[in-house]
């Protein structure tokens, strides 16, 4: 089985690709490569997309980055690729961005990224440290994990997602903030499970032994 976790030059992709690899290697599920090359993609199993910095540029960058825009979404629309999207590779599931400026998505996930608003005004954004999970909807990248379990968040914008069903998890950060999403064979993490710890690897494994 491979795993290809996309390198479209947004974010530092060592760490992630480590606690892959690692995971990868205990639960013997195959070979996790870190890659920019669309014939990887075309032949890989699964399909980790990472991203760090603002919507419209990491949308651009996936864009121009050499055919892996393409790839992914023929692996991932047409073949049923397992996919998972972290933290704006998250949000670029989403129908819409609003970082900046208006910016389509990949429209997976019907719902709109806006700027994390909370109640209370002496919560800062970005929202960055530790935050407790609630889980909304059962799942099974779940499996192991509990309301209440612990995840790394650093960022200033989340997903307004239209169904609820397609929630799975949120954190409360002077409102509701989504932390995961999911339908079919595709699943988003605002959080960094590569930073998360033991919650972190136990969702990495859960994903790499999901069977949708």
């Amino acid at each position: 089985m491979l795993t290809a976790i996309i390198d479209y030059e947004s974010g530092n992709l060592h760490s992630a690709h480590k606690a892959f690899e690692r995971m990868a290697r205990e639960l013997d599920a195959g070979e996790v490569l870190v890659t920019a090359e669309a014939e990887v993609l075309a032949r890989a199993d699964r399909i980790v997309l990472p991203g760090d910095g603002a919507f419209p540029a990491c949308m651009a960058a996936l864009k121009g980055a050499g055919g892996l825009y393409e790839a992914m979404v023929e692996a991932v629309e047409a073949k049923g690729r397992p996919f998972l999207g972290i933290c704006v590779g998250m949000q670029l599931m989403a129908s819409l961005g609003r970082e900046y400026e208006e910016t389509p998505g990949l429209g997976w996930i019907d719902g709109e990224v806006t700027r994390i608003t909370p109640a209370d005004s002496s919560l800062k954004v970005p929202h960055m440290g530790w935050n407790d999970l609630v889980i909304d909807q059962p799942h099974p990248i779940f499996s192991g994990i509990e309301t209440g379990d612990h995840a790394y968040f650093v960022h200033s914008y989340h997903m307004a997602v239209a169904d609820p069903a397609q929630r799975l998890a949120h954190v409360d950060y002077g409102s509701e903030v989504t932390a995961v999403i999911g339908r079919d064979t595709m699943v988003g993490m605002q959080f960094h499970p590569e930073k998360s710890q033991t919650t972190g690897l136990k969702l990495i494994s859960n994903f790499l032994t999901w069977r949708p």
